[in-house]
């Protein structure tokens, strides 16, 4: 690889870096402003329909251990509650009705405190998303 190539690289991964920084910042400060940690807000968007625990916590890459601690507290705070699965030996995590409220709300603003959605238009959005499928493909 040639020197230029090889600043090419270094510069675009830096700025991907950067950009990923800013967008988790642009999610820290929503999530804040709505009394939610990152991981609590994390955790009600992954919740579109009542999921075991170990799943989630295999779809946050987290010990299922964790999840227990996150679940009691969002179930303090009214937003989720465990509910029995078909094998009742197996409890399900679910929105309340003020959970679903705030995930509305929280996704609301995610994508409109977004940097992408204030700095790019629909239409570089969309070559964004090719452009990253075409990086992230195997």
């Amino acid at each position: 690889m040639n020197a230029a190539r090889l600043e090419e690289a270094r510069d675009l991964g830096v700025k991907l870096f950067r950009v990923v920084r800013r967008m988790e910042q642009d999610f820290e400060a929503v999530a804040a402003s709505l009394g939610l940690t990152p991981l609590q807000a994390r955790t009600l968007l992954s919740l579109e329909e009542p999921i075991p625990m170990r799943d989630l916590a295999s779809g946050m890459s987290c010990d299922a251990s964790n999840v227990t601690g996150l679940a009691d507290r969002l179930e303090r705070l009214g937003l989720i509650e465990r509910v029995p699965g078909a094998d009742r030996r197996v409890k399900l995590l679910s929105l309340t009705e003020q959970g679903m409220s705030l995930r509305a709300e929280l996704a609301d603003r995610v994508a409109a405190d977004s940097s992408l959605s204030a700095r790019l238009v629909k239409a570089e959005r969309a070559q964004l998303d090719a452009l990253l499928d075409k990086l992230l493909a195997d």
